[in-house]
């Protein structure tokens, strides 16, 4: 191919369709318990984590209710990608065999959210949300109904093989996602460009700002115990248990079980088996399943 403005356009145009295709190819499967928020500035605070209102009969005037404030910040993130396809390859026409590459970067593009939210989700034994405790603990401060700091926990302990159960039915999520700048594919494809000039290289990439932080950690409960029909009726009923400030119920629903492939057949065997072990299986169908090749 001559290498002219007009060729390097298109060929730029067909390797960013490639780029888009295999990207809009890919549904990501932490939708559920991640909320999606747009960021404006190089980070975002979150004050109104861990607020919580309640009803109360009107009587007289309105009661103004206080609420706590959190300084819980997201730092903003960038991250790139990138590829170079030598000059002869495009002056030889086979610049055609980098088309995979392309959709390869629009795959990788796509699935780097996934990447850091179990990241995130993983290490929640290990780094701290809105209330300064660890995201998986058993000693969250809340105020009981007597005025009273309590501990709350939504860690179930152990030591074996990480499983999680979240209730993704309210707005707010035990996740969040926050994106500044989503991913974009550039190039560096001119004569005059340094990679072009000295080393005889087109290089092809993409970047993006965003980053993950924690959400509501009454929003999901983990456990490290081995994943048996008791234990995870331990977690639920948990779970379900959380209270909020002042002895609010908070009115928590597990409806997905998270597992990593290890744990598969265990968590298939306790929600969709109609019997264990000759018994009914009562927790048949009570949440959804969710095996990640991520965790």
């Amino acid at each position: 191919m001559i290498i002219n403005r007009t060729n390097l356009q298109n060929l730029f145009t067909g390797y960013k369709a490639s780029f888009q295709n295999a990207f809009a190819g890919i549904t990501p499967d932490f939708t559920p318990f991640v909320l999606d928020v747009p960021s404006t500035a190089s980070q975002e605070t979150y004050p109104w984590l861990g607020s919580t209102t309640s009803f109360r009969e009107w009587l007289g005037d309105r009661v103004i209710q206080n609420l706590k404030v959190h300084d819980y910040t997201i730092k903003n993130r960038t991250f790139e990608n990138t590829v170079g396809v030598p000059r002869e390859s495009i002056e030889d026409d086979s610049f055609g065999v980098f088309n995979p590459m392309m959709s390869q970067l629009g795959q990788d593009a796509a699935n780097h959210p996934a990447l850091l939210v179990y990241e995130m989700l993983a290490a929640g034994f290990s780094r701290v949300c809105y209330d300064g405790q660890f995201f998986f603990d058993t000693d969250h401060p809340v105020i009981n109904a007597a005025g009273a700091e309590v501990s709350v926990s939504n860690f179930q302990g152990g030591s074996s093989t990480p499983w999680f159960l979240l209730d993704t039915s309210r707005v707010m999520k035990a996740l969040i996602l926050q994106r500044r700048k989503n991913y974009n594919f550039v190039a560096l494809d001119q004569d005059r460009d340094e990679n072009v000039f000295m080393r005889k290289e087109f290089v092809y990439g993409t970047d993006a700002r965003l980053n993950v932080g924690y959400g509501l950690w009454q929003l999901a409960y983990a456990s490290r115990q081995e994943l048996t029909a008791e234990n995870f009726n331990s977690a639920f009923a948990a779970m379900q248990g959380i209270t909020g400030d002042k002895g609010k119920k908070l009115g928590i629903k597990p409806t997905l079980l998270l597992v990593p492939a290890t744990l598969r057949a265990q968590a298939l065997q306790i929600i969709n088996a109609e019997q264990i072990n000759g018994t009914t299986n009562i927790n048949r169908n009570a949440v959804d399943v969710l095996v990640t090749p991520w965790l």
